[in-house]
Formats: C-alpha cells, sequence, structure tokens
C-alpha cells in the first residue's frame, strides 16, 4: 500500500461528517463537566517534573469502588486531558474515582517515554485512590493502555496487583504501519521502536482480562487492528458498537448502562 493510501486508512475526520468540529465539543463539554464536579474535581496533580506531567482526579459522590483511570487519544501528538473530563461521567455514576492524565506529546517526546508516563501516571494515582484498578484509553490511549500489560512497561508490582480489567477503545497495537505514514514525522519512530511498543507482538502478557472495543463504522484499519489483537492476545475479546465510528465510540463512557461500560466494570 502506498504512503498516501496508508495515511487515508488511518485517518478520521475526513471520513465521518463534522469531524472536524468534535473537538471543540469535546471542549466545551469538559469545561462544564469539571465546573458541575466542584469539588470532587482535583485537577492538575503532578506525576513528574513536565508541565504536561499532570492528571485530574475526580471522585464520585460516595467512597470510591476503586480506580478507572482513561487515557486520551490524538496520535500520540494532540489533545490533552482537559478535551475529556466529561467521559468520567459513567464510571462515576457507577461509584468508580476516574483519573485523566496528560503526557508530553510528539515530537517533543517519543512513543517510548510517552508509555512511561503512562505509567507513572497510574501509578500516582493509584496512590490517591484505595481499590481494583480498570484502564481505559481511545486511539493512541487504547495503545498505551495496552501496553500496561507488557512485562517491559507494567507498573510497579503493588500496582500490577490491582489491575482488573482493561478496555482499549479504538486502539493501535501494531505500530510498524505507521512508520510508512506522514504521522511519523512527528512520531519519528525506528523499526526497533515500533516492535518494541507494538502490544500484538508482546510476549506474556499480564493476566488480566481484556475487552478490546472498536465501532462498526470506523476506517477498517482500525477494526482490523482491534480483531488481530483479540484474536493474538490469551485473555483478549473483542466488543463492537456497529452503529459507532471513530469519534463517537467513546460516548458510551458516559452511561454506566451502557455496553461499553458494561465491559469496563465488569
Amino acid at each position: 500500500m502506498a504512503a498516501n493510501d496508508l495515511d487515508d486508512a488511518y485517518a478520521n475526520a475526513a471520513h465521518i461528517r463534522g469531524g472536524d468540529g468534535f473537538p471543540a465539543i469535546w471542549m466545551r463539554e469538559s469545561a462544564a463537566f469539571r465546573e458541575r464536579m466542584g469539588a470532587r474535581a482535583e485537577c492538575d496533580i503532578a506525576y513528574g517534573a513536565h508541565p504536561r506531567e499532570r492528571l485530574d482526579l475526580f471522585r464520585p459522590a460516595g467512597e470510591a469502588q476503586g480506580l478507572v483511570v482513561f487515557v486520551h487519544g490524538g496520535f500520540w501528538r494532540s489533545f490533552d486531558k482537559g478535551a475529556w473530563s466529561h467521559f468520567a461521567e459513567g464510571a462515576l455514576k457507577a461509584g468508580w474515582a476516574v483519573a485523566m492524565p496528560s503526557y508530553v506529546l510528539a515530537p517533543e517526546n517519543r512513543i517510548p517515554a510517552i508509555t512511561a508516563q503512562v505509567r507513572a501516571a497510574i501509578e500516582e494515582a493509584a496512590g490517591l485512590v484505595a481499590g481494583p484498578i480498570r484502564l481505559t484509553g481511545h486511539s493512541a490511549g487504547g495503545h498505551l493502555v495496552a501496553r500496561m500489560l507488557c512485562p517491559d512497561a507494567a507498573p510497579v508490582e503493588a500496582v500490577a496487583r490491582r489491575l482488573v480489567r482493561v478496555v482499549p477503545i479504538s486502539g493501535l497495537f501494531d505500530l510498524r504501519p505507521l512508520m510508512r505514514t506522514s504521522l511519523n514525522d512527528d512520531l519519528q519512530l525506528t523499526e526497533a521502536e515500533a516492535e518494541a511498543e507494538s502490544p500484538i507482538l508482546c510476549a506474556g502478557p499480564l493476566p488480566v482480562p481484556v475487552t478490546a472495543w472498536v465501532g462498526g463504522a470506523e476506517r477498517p484499519a482500525f477494526v482490523d487492528q482491534t480483531r488481530a489483537f483479540a484474536e493474538t492476545w490469551p485473555k483478549a475479546t473483542m466488543g463492537v458498537d456497529m452503529l459507532s465510528h471513530h469519534f463517537d465510540v467513546i460516548d458510551g463512557l458516559r452511561d454506566p448502562a451502557s455496553p461499553l461500560m458494561r465491559a469496563l466494570l465488569a
């Protein structure tokens, strides 16, 4: 496949009606959600020295049943935690605390370092909320939460023992094709990095149940990656929301009774 064809294979906004308008909607609804949360929104908790090494923590009305960590996407090179706060709503209503980290983006950062930052953020959040931990993330965030189950990227043992379920949403699990796209102008993936950072190539992942979630109306590349990952990992299954595309597949995170939330909180 030619490079420009591969670029199109992973292009989302161009194939979604009104796709360019979603980020503004997310930012607006996210800011309104934080305002409504008031004191139950603890924002900009540092987990490192860089200004982007910060996380927001949202607490439920009562005692938390445990911790959900949501890692945002954007092809590792865009967005931050401030666009996604409202997607904590479903887990909060179900009684779970939710942490949402930012990380340093490409091209300033490389994917192995982003993986390490997400691990550090999870460890920081785990020290703030007791109980089991469930991980979810969208797009590049789906890649990052899957990486947390690879032995070379897993959190410290005390935190890893608390992991009970991981739900990557529209994730990227084989990074090798991205080396032949224009994304690599920013990602700067080498062959060794692409192989090491591809969860589908991970040997002996932690024995934590995984549901790889994807929208049925997404670009075929995302569906194919999800299917291949679910078929490769020993404790992974695949969940498909047939009517969803790449930008609305995460809407289920706002409803504690949605199929997506049932997969995450199973």
